[in-house]
């Protein structure tokens, strides 16, 4: 009889050199509340954060000293993306808006009003344009819009009105991003499916019915935008070719997932997740699974972990340079590990090329 997968991991010293726990000038913790979405800039020097307490942070990714913060939502911000110049950074929210906001200032430059709460925003790759999900609530369906973004002038002069507005059928979608081809929008889905829609006609192009058993709960590009990764609360992260959506790869975990991130120049895949967080005080450090979890993407085993939240984690994001990755968590912290030379070093599985 065979060990079971997760007995045979092969452990790498993935030991950081540099242990940030990003802590505000109020309390411990880097929010007050449990963490939704982090996101590093283009050049990877800042990292902006945000959470159920309302309020978006900014942090210096090197050292953990946080740069400012971005007040004016009233309710949970569930959703942030910042554009490749580190100009604009948007959010969405519970309290029904998606804000547009100047990185630099902190002021909010543009505020669009909806039905339902915002669940996810993502700039395009020329920053022209922004996709975001509306909630499927109080009579009202579920709604993906794409706003022109207009970058002239300070910002201020946007268009209330979205370019396009569709309604997904079906399952409603809970995550979205511009994919490399032009004129569609990537979609994951309540019901576990993949979809490309037609930014145009909201016409769905293709889809992947069963690239998830469960709610798909992240979704994050490669560097080049060919294939994306998913996690999913089926308590599995899979890879998929983003113009069929055919999945590559299945990295299988014995807890629901919150968040999968891709690690540039290295063949790793990092994944987030844990017992669900109204169960969490019931359970012991190591059964609720709060690691971080490093999977070679090519051979699909899991080779490392990394301890230190007190909760599930919630959203990960690594450095665009692969330098480092940060884990945000439901105990209000936002954890960044900075990696040594042996992470860089180790081959488990002989060379191996990544060409992202």
């Amino acid at each position: 009889m065979h060990p079971r997968r997760e007995q045979q991991i092969i452990y790498l010293p993935f030991t950081p050199k540099q242990n940030f726990e990003f802590c505000s000038d109020r309390g411990c913790a880097s929010h007050e509340r449990s963490l939704t979405q982090i996101k590093f800039n283009k050049e990877g020097d800042l990292l902006f954060s945000c959470s159920k307490d309302h309020i978006i942070n900014v942090w210096f990714s090197h050292n953990g000293e946080r740069l400012g913060t971005y007040n004016g939502h009233n309710g949970t911000v569930w959703t942030i993306d910042v554009d490749s110049q580190s100009r604009f950074l948007v959010s969405g929210s519970a309290d029904n808006e998606m804000r547009l906001w100047s990185v630099q200032t902190g002021k909010c430059l543009f505020v669009w009003e909806f039905p339902t709460a915002v669940k996810r925003v993502s700039f395009s790759d020329d920053d022209e344009q922004i996709v975001c999900i509306t909630e499927q609530r109080m009579g009202h369906q579920g709604a993906i819009r794409i706003f022109n973004v207009h970058r002239d002038g300070d910002g201020t002069a946007q268009d209330l009105e979205p370019v396009s507005m569709f309604h997904p059928v079906g399952s409603k979608a809970t995550v979205c991003a511009f994919p490399y081809m032009p004129g569609l929008i990537l979609t994951g889905h309540e019901s576990g499916k993949v979809a490309l829609f037609d930014a145009s006609t909201g016409e769905e192009v293709l889809s992947n019915e069963r690239a998830h058993m469960d709610v798909v709960t992240d979704l994050q590009l490669s560097p080049d935008g060919s294939y994306f990764i998913t996690s999913s609360k089926d308590k599995t992260a899979r890879i998929h070719d983003a113009k069929t959506l055919i999945v590559l790869k299945t990295f299988p975990t014995e807890t629901p997932l919150n968040s999968a991130a891709l690690a540039p120049n290295m063949p790793y895949v990092l994944l987030g997740g844990g017992q669900e967080a109204m169960s969490v005080t019931t359970t012991s450090l190591r059964q609720g699974k709060f690691e971080a979890r490093f999977w070679h993407r090519i051979f699909e085993e899991e080779v490392g972990r990394v301890k230190g939240h007190f909760g599930p984690l919630n959203t990960i994001a690594v450095h665009p340079a692969g330098t480092a990755y940060a884990s945000g968590g439901e105990d209000g912290f936002v954890r960044v590990h900075h990696f040594d030379e042996s992470y860089f070093k180790a081959r488990p599985y002989g060379e191996v090329e990544i060409l992202n």
